[in-house]
């Protein structure tokens, strides 16, 4: 154990270590921060969820930073909701039955490119006769525009672009873009300055009551962007690293030690055990692994969860190329002086193999094991991408599938990709990096170059 961890500490004379275990710290702290933000149940239920959890985000929009690559300043989202006081609230008694209430939404508008959607959500308290209301926008430049009429329900969503009559008033506009743009203008482009949107209900019983929430939809939401589901695809970025490096680590922790521990097995006992081993391995690595799992996640009920594919990983793996290593440096220190030294004092067959074989192999099983992580990682990436991987939790891999079943590289949305492909890469680069120093480590050969 002492060479061990002289060897551990000796990496730190290799430049390619220390930048491979400040990208894995990295990569750590940004998942760490998600589990400590975001609890695992919440985080399901953000990403299993649709437009009534994510009412709020646009479709498919950019991250933040892609300002940052052009001198377009995009719209963001603007949400005003007038039960939490972001609206102007008045309410007039007409009659005994009845009421007007008036909501008034005012905003500044100073970005170069147009709203994606428009879209008012209304909550209705009443019993039994429901409230009308009417929407009219005024624009900076002193026009007033009418925009429609609605009976509303207790529960109600306005969509500006459904709304046959506003459309035949904008003359085939399309609302979103009618609304902001210059009116003589060739070329639409946003009228700058500040808006108005007035709601006008009217109710018919004295009790009832009416809140609405305005949200402009932006081009740009958040720091990763969201997602044809509206979702915020930084939930899937920071949630999709623990899981991934859980993954990689227990398949490449359960791999190397249970491979290790079997042709120690074979080559202590030798015989029909070793023998075995070795036939079975043999067959083992002309099966194909991916397509086996691909197999087992298309026809087995229990497949597509994350844990059931990594215990088929794992027990695809346990006989593998590396057991034929293993074996090649055990029957060298089988031949060793201490190990006739364990049986001349009476030491039983697990001892010898635990407490004398294995601790041989040890510095030469921790490069393998590092350098696995990553191939464990890109499989679970790759059957995710196959639309084979877990469909409740939200991964890269998931992300990336997402991203091509709607077409995001075709349609420019290139970060929708980017991202959790730049992940990936990250996490591959890291481990390959401090795997690489720990072989010149740990390696006699290697340790002069």
């Amino acid at each position: 154990m002492r060479s061990i961890w002289s060897g551990l500490k000796e990496i730190g004379r290799y430049p390619s270590a220390i930048i491979g275990l400040t990208v894995i710290v990295l990569i750590l702290v940004f998942g760490g921060y998600a589990m400590a933000t975001i609890p695992y149940q919440e985080a399901i239920r953000l990403w299993r969820g649709g437009e009534e959890i994510w009412s709020e985000s646009p479709k498919t929009a950019k991250p933040l930073w892609a300002d940052w690559f052009t001198s377009t300043k995009h719209s963001r989202t603007i949400v005003l909701d007038s039960s939490e006081g972001e609206a102007v609230k008045t309410v007039e008694t007409v009659s005994d039955e009845s009421q007007l209430i008036t909501l008034s939404y005012t905003f500044d508008y100073q970005y170069d490119t147009f709203p994606q959607e428009l879209v008012v959500f209304f909550t209705a308290d009443y019993d039994e006769k429901s409230p009308h209301a009417s929407l009219t926008w005024y624009t900076p430049d002193g026009r007033e525009i009418r925009i429609g009429q609605v009976s509303l329900r207790p529960t109600e969503t306005y969509r500006f672009g459904t709304d046959d009559r506003l459309l035949r008033r904008l003359r085939g506009g399309v609302p979103h873009v009618a609304l902001f743009a210059e009116p003589e203008a060739e070329t639409p482009v946003p009228v700058k300055g500040t808006y108005r949107l007035d709601i006008l209900v009217s109710t018919f019983e004295n009790d009832a009551d009416v809140d609405a929430k305005w949200v402009s939809y932006g081009e740009v939401h958040g720091l990763a962007g969201t997602d044809h589901r509206r979702r915020d695809l930084m939930i899937a970025l920071q949630w999709g690293t623990p899981i991934a490096l859980a993954f990689g680590l227990l398949a490449a922790l359960g791999t190397t030690v249970t491979t290790m521990f079997v042709a120690a097995v074979g080559v202590w006992f030798g015989g029909w055990v070793d023998a075995l081993i070795q036939r079975i391995t043999e067959v083992n690595m002309v099966l194909p692994l991916l397509p086996i799992l691909i197999m087992v996640g298309t026809f087995w009920e229990y497949g597509r969860s994350i844990w059931v594919i990594l215990g088929c990983v794992i027990a695809l793996s346990i006989f593998g190329g590396a057991i034929k290593t293993f074996r090649a440096i055990f029957l060298q220190v089988r031949e060793a002086p201490y190990i006739e030294a364990a049986k001349a004092y009476g030491a039983g067959n697990g001892r010898i193999i635990v407490r004398y074989l294995i601790p041989r192999i040890i510095p030469v099983m921790i490069p393998s094991l590092v350098s696995g992580v990553p191939v464990y990682v890109f499989l679970e990436a790759s059957l995710a991408l196959l639309g084979l991987g877990d469909p409740v939790l939200p991964t890269w891999g998931k992300v990336i599938d997402d991203a091509r079943a709607q077409g995001a590289v075709h349609n420019g949305q290139y970060y929708w990709v980017l991202q959790p492909a730049l992940l990936l890469m990250l996490v591959g680069l890291g481990f390959a990096m401090v795997g690489f120093s720990l072989d010149r480590v740990f390696n006699p050969r290697l340790r002069g170059l």
